[in-house]
Protein backbone atom coordinates (compact mmCIF):
# COMPACT_ATOMS: atom_id res chain seq x y z
CA UNK A 1 0.00 0.00 0.00
CA UNK A 2 0.98 3.60 -0.40
CA UNK A 3 1.73 4.23 3.27
CA UNK A 4 4.79 2.68 4.83
CA UNK A 5 4.57 0.06 7.55
CA UNK A 6 4.88 1.28 11.15
CA UNK A 7 7.91 -0.07 12.94
CA UNK A 8 6.36 -1.09 16.24
CA UNK A 9 3.10 -2.92 15.74
CA UNK A 10 1.77 -6.38 16.49
CA UNK A 11 -1.05 -6.20 13.98
CA UNK A 12 0.48 -7.47 10.70
CA UNK A 13 -1.59 -4.79 9.04
CA UNK A 14 -0.48 -5.21 5.49
CA UNK A 15 -0.41 -8.99 5.03
CA UNK A 16 -2.94 -10.33 2.56
CA UNK A 17 -6.14 -8.99 1.11
CA UNK A 18 -9.72 -9.64 2.10
CA UNK A 19 -9.87 -12.24 -0.68
CA UNK A 20 -7.03 -14.32 0.78
CA UNK A 21 -7.59 -14.04 4.54
CA UNK A 22 -10.36 -13.97 7.10
CA UNK A 23 -12.28 -10.71 7.47
CA UNK A 24 -10.91 -8.31 10.07
CA UNK A 25 -13.62 -7.05 12.39
CA UNK A 26 -13.05 -4.33 14.98
CA UNK A 27 -15.70 -4.62 17.70
CA UNK A 28 -16.23 -1.76 20.12
CA UNK A 29 -18.30 -1.37 23.27
CA UNK A 30 -19.40 1.88 24.86
CA UNK A 31 -20.97 2.49 28.26
CA UNK A 32 -24.32 0.74 28.28
CA UNK A 33 -25.64 -2.13 30.37
CA UNK A 34 -25.93 -4.02 27.07
CA UNK A 35 -22.12 -4.34 27.16
CA UNK A 36 -22.72 -7.42 29.33
CA UNK A 37 -23.37 -9.12 25.95
CA UNK A 38 -20.07 -7.98 24.44
CA UNK A 39 -18.26 -11.25 25.16
CA UNK A 40 -21.05 -13.13 23.40
CA UNK A 41 -20.70 -10.80 20.42
CA UNK A 42 -16.94 -11.37 20.29
CA UNK A 43 -17.41 -15.14 20.35
CA UNK A 44 -19.91 -14.96 17.48
CA UNK A 45 -17.58 -12.97 15.25
CA UNK A 46 -14.37 -14.80 16.17
CA UNK A 47 -15.76 -18.04 14.73
CA UNK A 48 -15.78 -16.35 11.30
CA UNK A 49 -13.31 -13.47 11.39
CA UNK A 50 -10.19 -12.08 12.98
CA UNK A 51 -11.41 -9.91 15.83
CA UNK A 52 -9.92 -7.09 17.85
CA UNK A 53 -11.92 -5.24 20.48
CA UNK A 54 -12.08 -1.73 21.90
CA UNK A 55 -13.79 -0.89 25.18
CA UNK A 56 -14.43 2.53 26.65
CA UNK A 57 -13.76 3.13 30.32
CA UNK A 58 -17.50 3.19 31.08
CA UNK A 59 -18.13 -0.09 29.24
CA UNK A 60 -15.56 -1.92 31.38
CA UNK A 61 -18.07 -1.76 34.24
CA UNK A 62 -20.21 -4.23 32.28
CA UNK A 63 -17.84 -6.16 29.98
CA UNK A 64 -16.87 -9.57 31.35
CA UNK A 65 -13.25 -9.69 30.19
CA UNK A 66 -12.77 -13.21 31.55
CA UNK A 67 -15.51 -14.48 29.23
CA UNK A 68 -13.96 -12.97 26.11
CA UNK A 69 -12.35 -15.31 23.56
CA UNK A 70 -8.71 -15.94 24.46
CA UNK A 71 -7.47 -14.77 21.07
CA UNK A 72 -9.36 -11.44 21.14
CA UNK A 73 -7.23 -8.58 22.40
CA UNK A 74 -9.13 -5.76 24.09
CA UNK A 75 -7.75 -2.24 23.73
CA UNK A 76 -8.70 0.50 26.18
CA UNK A 77 -7.89 4.18 26.62
CA UNK A 78 -4.84 3.17 28.67
CA UNK A 79 -3.35 1.53 25.58
CA UNK A 80 -3.72 4.57 23.34
CA UNK A 81 -0.38 6.19 24.11
CA UNK A 82 1.36 3.61 26.31
CA UNK A 83 3.59 2.35 23.48
CA UNK A 84 4.17 5.75 21.90
CA UNK A 85 7.57 7.23 22.76
CA UNK A 86 8.62 9.37 19.80
CA UNK A 87 7.62 10.72 16.39
CA UNK A 88 7.45 7.78 14.02
CA UNK A 89 6.05 5.31 16.54
CA UNK A 90 2.66 3.84 15.69
CA UNK A 91 -0.51 5.52 16.97
CA UNK A 92 -3.04 2.96 18.15
CA UNK A 93 -6.27 4.51 16.86
CA UNK A 94 -4.70 4.87 13.41
CA UNK A 95 -3.32 1.33 13.39
CA UNK A 96 -6.67 -0.17 14.40
CA UNK A 97 -8.40 1.83 11.68
CA UNK A 98 -5.91 0.56 9.09
CA UNK A 99 -6.20 -3.04 10.30
CA UNK A 100 -9.99 -3.34 10.25
CA UNK A 101 -12.17 -4.19 7.27
CA UNK A 102 -15.32 -3.34 9.24
CA UNK A 103 -16.00 -1.64 12.57
CA UNK A 104 -19.00 -2.55 14.71
CA UNK A 105 -19.94 -0.49 17.78
CA UNK A 106 -22.27 -2.55 19.96
CA UNK A 107 -23.56 -1.30 22.24
CA UNK A 108 -23.58 2.31 21.12
CA UNK A 109 -24.61 4.44 24.10
CA UNK A 110 -26.50 7.73 23.83
CA UNK A 111 -23.36 9.52 25.01
CA UNK A 112 -21.07 7.96 22.41
CA UNK A 113 -23.67 8.50 19.68
CA UNK A 114 -23.73 12.20 20.57
CA UNK A 115 -19.93 12.36 20.54
CA UNK A 116 -19.68 10.75 17.11
CA UNK A 117 -22.42 12.95 15.64
CA UNK A 118 -20.64 16.02 17.02
CA UNK A 119 -17.20 14.96 15.83
CA UNK A 120 -15.76 14.62 19.32
CA UNK A 121 -12.81 12.30 19.84
CA UNK A 122 -11.86 12.16 23.51
CA UNK A 123 -11.16 8.43 23.90
CA UNK A 124 -9.79 5.55 21.86
CA UNK A 125 -13.14 4.54 20.38
CA UNK A 126 -14.14 8.00 19.21
CA UNK A 127 -10.64 8.70 17.88
CA UNK A 128 -10.95 5.61 15.67
CA UNK A 129 -14.32 6.82 14.42
CA UNK A 130 -13.01 10.32 13.73
CA UNK A 131 -10.07 8.83 11.80
CA UNK A 132 -12.19 6.20 10.01
CA UNK A 133 -11.92 5.64 6.27
CA UNK A 134 -15.59 5.69 5.25
CA UNK A 135 -14.91 3.66 2.13
CA UNK A 136 -14.97 0.84 4.71
CA UNK A 137 -18.23 -0.11 6.45
CA UNK A 138 -19.13 0.81 10.01
CA UNK A 139 -22.15 -0.53 11.88
CA UNK A 140 -23.65 0.67 15.15
CA UNK A 141 -26.17 -1.03 17.44
CA UNK A 142 -27.59 1.54 19.88
CA UNK A 143 -28.71 0.70 23.39
CA UNK A 144 -30.39 3.18 25.72
CA UNK A 145 -33.52 3.91 27.73
CA UNK A 146 -36.70 4.37 25.68
CA UNK A 147 -37.05 8.06 26.51
CA UNK A 148 -33.40 8.59 25.59
CA UNK A 149 -34.02 6.81 22.28
CA UNK A 150 -37.13 8.95 21.66
CA UNK A 151 -35.36 12.18 22.61
CA UNK A 152 -35.22 14.68 19.70
CA UNK A 153 -31.43 14.83 20.03
CA UNK A 154 -31.21 11.14 19.15
CA UNK A 155 -32.97 11.64 15.82
CA UNK A 156 -30.61 14.49 14.96
CA UNK A 157 -27.58 12.44 15.94
CA UNK A 158 -28.75 9.44 13.90
CA UNK A 159 -29.18 11.69 10.87
CA UNK A 160 -25.65 12.97 11.43
CA UNK A 161 -24.03 9.55 11.49
CA UNK A 162 -26.16 8.45 8.54
CA UNK A 163 -24.61 11.32 6.58
CA UNK A 164 -21.21 9.82 7.38
CA UNK A 165 -22.27 6.49 5.90
CA UNK A 166 -22.59 4.62 9.20
CA UNK A 167 -25.12 1.77 9.09
CA UNK A 168 -27.69 1.44 11.87
CA UNK A 169 -28.76 -1.88 13.41
CA UNK A 170 -31.86 -0.61 15.22
CA UNK A 171 -32.67 -1.34 18.85
CA UNK A 172 -35.62 -3.53 19.78
CA UNK A 173 -38.59 -3.24 22.10
CA UNK A 174 -38.42 -5.25 25.33
CA UNK A 175 -38.15 -4.95 29.10
CA UNK A 176 -35.05 -2.83 29.67
CA UNK A 177 -32.46 -3.23 32.40
CA UNK A 178 -33.89 -0.17 34.20
CA UNK A 179 -37.29 -1.87 34.40
CA UNK A 180 -39.02 0.23 31.75
CA UNK A 181 -40.66 -1.46 28.77
CA UNK A 182 -40.11 0.02 25.34
CA UNK A 183 -37.75 0.49 22.41
CA UNK A 184 -34.06 0.94 23.11
CA UNK A 185 -32.62 -2.50 23.84
CA UNK A 186 -29.60 -3.48 21.77
CA UNK A 187 -30.27 -5.97 18.99
CA UNK A 188 -29.23 -9.50 19.92
CA UNK A 189 -25.58 -10.40 19.19
CA UNK A 190 -26.73 -13.10 16.76
CA UNK A 191 -28.63 -10.52 14.70
CA UNK A 192 -25.70 -8.08 14.74
CA UNK A 193 -23.36 -10.86 13.61
CA UNK A 194 -25.64 -12.13 10.85
CA UNK A 195 -26.30 -8.59 9.56
CA UNK A 196 -22.61 -7.76 9.29
CA UNK A 197 -21.63 -11.13 7.83
CA UNK A 198 -24.39 -11.03 5.22
CA UNK A 199 -23.32 -7.52 4.21
CA UNK A 200 -19.66 -8.53 3.93
CA UNK A 201 -20.27 -11.73 1.99
CA UNK A 202 -22.77 -10.10 -0.37
CA UNK A 203 -20.29 -7.33 -1.12
CA UNK A 204 -17.47 -9.82 -1.66
CA UNK A 205 -19.61 -11.86 -4.06
CA UNK A 206 -20.67 -8.82 -6.03
CA UNK A 207 -17.08 -7.63 -6.15
CA UNK A 208 -15.85 -10.92 -7.59
CA UNK A 209 -18.79 -11.38 -9.93
CA UNK A 210 -17.41 -9.39 -12.83
CA UNK A 211 -20.27 -7.99 -14.87
CA UNK A 212 -22.90 -10.03 -13.07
Amino acid sequence: MAQGEPQNTDMDLYQGTSATRRPRILLAASGSVAAIKFANLCHSFSEWAEVKAVATQASLHFVDRVALPKDVKVYTDDDEWSSWKKIGDSVLHIELRKWADIMVIAPLSANTLAKIAGGLCDNLLTCIVRAWDYSKPMFVAPAMNTLMWNNPFTERHLMGIDDLGISLIPPVKKRLACGDYGNGAMAEPSLIYSTVRLFFETREQSGSGGNA
